[in-house]
């Protein structure tokens, strides 16, 4: 079943939120010294994405293009909408779902285990590296909940979504690049999430306020401009 390790991702996040929800009585300086080292570990797992880049000047300009076109489209405001929305359906606080939901989608979508998990359950129906991703997420699901609230629960559904489609695709990449080619994009894709997952810590430890999800283009600015720069290198060998 190709979908298999995308389902019990999804779940353990689910049943993480559920968990942690039951653990929302913690006292709120140790929520607040929990979330911050989160934080730290979220950020010290930014920069090692990002050292693993191979051209640094593709990830400085896929962060600018990709983030110039996130604004534009207003990806930020379209996630805080649906939040909203899903607190008014659910009767949450103001705020709490929109942001649990958000912080969630962005750490369980980026990184090279939702992408190359994926690949492998759609091409090998090899679920191992999502069954362990679903075993992080679903611990720092219970986290998050307990301390940004249940609107962590609403990020199964992107999570689900984003690495279905790859699963469901991915016998059909290997037609559009070689296997080298794809390891060289999710190397770069990987460094711009990096960049990302830093952003997020910045923001979970209140350093400073990044509109996160308006870089998400970004990514897809990295996996065409790998191939791009190799037939450039290519036309002027």
């Amino acid at each position: 079943m190709i979908l298999l390790g995308t389902l019990v991702n999804a779940g353990a996040i689910i049943l993480g939120a559920l968990l942690g929800r039951m653990l929302k009585r913690i006292p709120e300086s140790m929520r607040q010294t929990v979330m911050q080292g989160i934080a730290l570990a979220v950020f010290v797992l930014g920069i090692k994405m990002c050292l693993g880049s191979d051209n640094f000047l593709l990830v400085i300009i896929s962060i600018v293009v990709g983030t110039v076109l996130g604004e534009w489209i207003g990806i930020e405001k379209g996630l805080n909408n649906l939040g909203h929305w899903l607190e008014r359906k659910v009767g949450g606080s103001q705020g709490s779902i929109a942001t649990g939901f958000i912080t969630g989608t962005l750490v369980y979508c980026i990184g090279a285990m939702a992408v190359l998990g994926s690949l492998d359950s759609g091409l090998r129906n090899n679920h191992e590296v999502l069954f362990m991703k679903a075993m992080l997420d679903g611990f720092s699901a219970i986290i998050f909940a307990s301390t940004l609230g249940i609107g962590v629960i609403f990020s199964a559904v992107p999570v689900f979504l984003y690495q279905g489609m790859i699963a469901l695709l991915s016998t059909s990449i290997y037609s559009v690049v070689s296997e080298s080619m794809l390891d060289a994009i999710l190397v770069e894709v990987t460094a711009v999430g990096g960049l990302m997952i830093i952003a997020i810590g910045l923001n979970v430890l209140e350093i400073k306020q990044i509109r996160v999800a308006n870089m998400m283009p970004a990514l897809v600015i990295a996996a065409v401009g790998v191939p791009f720069i190799d037939w450039i290198s290519k036309l002027f060998s």
